[in-house]
């Protein structure tokens, strides 16, 4: 009788994702995962550690042969407001295990623990991927995941989109909007001075500038900025990624004076435009809180809400770290935040938003 294959062993450990062995062989794995998002390339980890100066760490699972199995990216996060935490992956929508057999998964999620716990971290964080059964708090509640395929043509787009929004749309493209694309200096303060404004206007403070400057120096040619003008003053702007064919929009808002213009649904549709030309079948509206507006309109634009994973564990007698800013804590704060002018909120936001991740 033949004795049974015994299966390969597999190991875990932290990897220097700076060394250039490592980000290449790490990045050919993510880009060939189908569960994979652009927040697990070492490129986000690299950019987001060094624009908000916090600690990246990242996990690998591999065989004797050096053959990987899993991954996990993972941001150490200090914040004297909000604390210490591990996250996967910082300052990102997506993260979490990335594997290509289940079994792995608990080996990495225990290996982060351990991590989070040498690192003195009270609360360890997951935003998406499996997760395991075990000590951990698992979310699907607060946050909403908004994608679909692109449709071929811009006339085929504009009959996906229902038909309230689509007429919001038409007066957005008959309006004397001026559209540009790049990732040159000019590009990115339009977008900084765009987003600055739109995020103070939500209450939220807004991320440091060299957080936008690292990113987009990380993914080279696979980030750009698409800015929307109005009698040459930029209204609404958008910080995009493009991974695996689809397209991210991931830091976008518009001024006081886009909702008016309907700048942001003219953002948008162009930016579909702009991602089918470079050879995108797909749209990743991102995240959004269950119930909010933002949802809504995603959801006006033929968009389908589908709960996302979250989950986190921490220290026992401890409770996990909590920034949603739609949690009653902050609601006072939020507030007052909107009515800081603009020069001292974006003087104090990065101080504050660098510790968020």
């Amino acid at each position: 009788m033949t004795a049974p294959l015994l299966a390969a062993p597999i190991g875990v450990r932290a990897v220097d994702i700076r060394a250039s062995d490592e980000r290449i062989r790490l990045d050919a794995f993510v880009r060939a995962q189908a569960a994979a998002t652009p927040f697990h390339l070492p490129a986000w980890s690299i950019g987001v550690a060094r624009g908000c100066g916090q600690t990246s760490h990242t996990l690998i699972a591999e065989h004797a042969d050096g053959s990987l199995v899993g991954m996990l990216p993972l941001t150490e996060v200090r914040s004297p407001l909000f604390g210490k935490a591990l996250v996967s992956n910082g300052f990102a929508v997506g993260g979490g295990v990335l594997a290509t057999d289940q079994a792995v998964v608990p080996a990495l999620a225990s290996a982060a623990w351990a991590l989070a716990e040498r690192l003195g971290c009270p609360t360890l964080e997951l935003r998406g991927g499996p997760i395991p059964v075990e000590r951990w708090q698992v979310d699907t509640t607060t946050y909403l995941g908004f994608a679909r395929d692109l449709a071929a043509s811009d006339s085929d787009e504009l009959l996906a989109i229902p038909r309230k929004q689509r007429a919001e749309l038409r007066k957005a493209l008959d309006a004397d909007l001026e559209i540009s694309i790049g990732r040159a200096p000019a590009d990115r303060a339009a977008h900084y001075a765009v987003y600055a404004e739109s995020v103070r206007n939500l209450g939220t403070p807004v991320f440091p500038k060299r957080l936008f400057h690292s990113v987009l120096d990380q993914f080279g040619e696979d980030a750009d900025i698409l800015t929307v003008r109005a009698n040459g003053q930029p209204v609404a702007a958008v910080l995009s990624l493009y991974f695996n064919g689809t397209v991210y929009p991931y830091w976008g808002g518009g001024t006081h004076a886009a909702r008016g213009l309907r700048a942001n649904d003219r953002m948008y549709f162009a930016l579909m435009a702009h991602a089918r030309a470079r050879g995108c079948t797909r749209f990743d509206f991102g995240r959004s809180k269950a119930g909010t507006g933002p949802a809504a309109f995603k959801k006006n634009w033929g968009f389908e809400g589908v709960p996302l994973p979250y989950a986190k564990r921490a220290a026992l007698g401890t409770q996990a770290r909590e920034i949603n800013p739609l949690d009653p804590r902050y609601s006072r704060k939020v507030e007052l935040w909107k009515k800081l002018p603009l020069w001292l909120a974006n003087q104090l936001g990065p101080h504050i938003a660098r510790g968020l991740g």
